[in-house]
């Protein structure tokens, strides 16, 4: 709906994107026709700069967006760079493994920048299509979990996805009651919340991780920050070895999204419902 300012009209949108190849290039050599694979966030890389050659190629200043640069996935095929183009294990369904190409390796990331292990304790801002994933993964992972919601109704849905506690997002009593006692906290939601209050029951060296795209700023005071040595970090979706990982650990874990299924010719439907705030949580085109 252009709140980020950057969409240009008209547009294909879809960037959790699977399928199967059907072409390739001359000089393709990581991909073959009739493999099954994804796309995501990123459609291609320079794959000659200092990130792309340290495989962080999702810092490459030149990135290709899927939508943004060129038209997404909602479509009988799309093109992409081979390098940002994934394979997709065997033990994934196609049907659900969609979301886990943008959403999944959003919240899985911080697994493997910050060497997450089971014996950290960890919070999980807003139990949405990335947060949902994020309980399944630390969860399996070994972690305490704790999600921070405004839908405590959820609560048994959220122990199923792997909540060891649940707790309002905006109620300070309960918040302060747990702290300093997290090494991380993800945020995943896009509101303005008391990040000062979170940042109060994080350990020291711990560690405020937003993936959510807050568009208000976010204020804080330093000395929040300077008595424990804590963190505000960010990051943006991941890497394509690390997008390897997460698909691996997920085939390992059976480990999927919850979706809705559309089909194509339902795609009104499927955007109605999102954007009703009705999709739990994921809304999957097929055909």
């Amino acid at each position: 709906d252009g709140s980020w300012g950057i969409s240009k009209y008209p547009m294909v949108a879809g960037h959790e994107v699977i399928g199967e190849v059907i072409g390739v290039g001359s000089d393709v050599s990581l991909h073959k026709i009739g493999d099954r694979v994804g796309l995501g966030w990123h459609s291609g890389y320079c794959n000659e700069c200092e990130q792309c050659d340290a495989g962080d190629h999702n810092f490459c200043s030149t990135t290709k967006k899927t939508v943004f640069s060129q038209h997404g996935g909602f479509a009988e095929e799309v093109t992409a760079d081979e390098v940002s183009v994934i394979p997709i294990p065997d033990g994934l369904n196609h049907q659900d493994a969609g979301p886990l190409l943008c959403g999944g390796i959003t919240v899985f990331t911080p697994i493997v920048e910050f060497n997450i292990n089971k014996n950290h304790k960890v919070g999980i801002i807003g139990i949405g299509g990335l947060g949902h994933l994020a309980l399944k993964f630390y969860k399996a992972l070994g972690c305490h979990v704790t999600a921070f919601t405004n839908s405590e109704d959820k609560g048994d849905l959220l122990k199923t996805l792997g909540a060891d506690e649940i707790v309002s997002s905006t109620d300070k009593s309960q918040i302060t009651l747990l702290g300093p006692s997290f090494d991380l906290i993800i945020s995943t939601v896009n509101v303005k919340l008391d990040w000062n209050l979170f940042l109060s029951i994080i350990k020291p060296r711990g560690r405020l991780h937003f993936v959510g795209a807050v568009l208000a700023p976010i204020e804080t005071s330093v000395f929040s920050l300077m008595g424990g040595r804590k963190s505000i970090s960010g990051s943006p979706v991941g890497s394509p070895i690390n997008i390897k990982k997460m698909l691996d650990f997920c085939s390992e874990h059976q480990i999927t999204p919850m979706v809705d299924h559309f089909k194509f010719d339902k795609i009104n439907d499927a955007i109605k419902k999102l954007r009703d705030n009705k999709v739990r949580f994921r809304a999957v085109l097929t055909w």
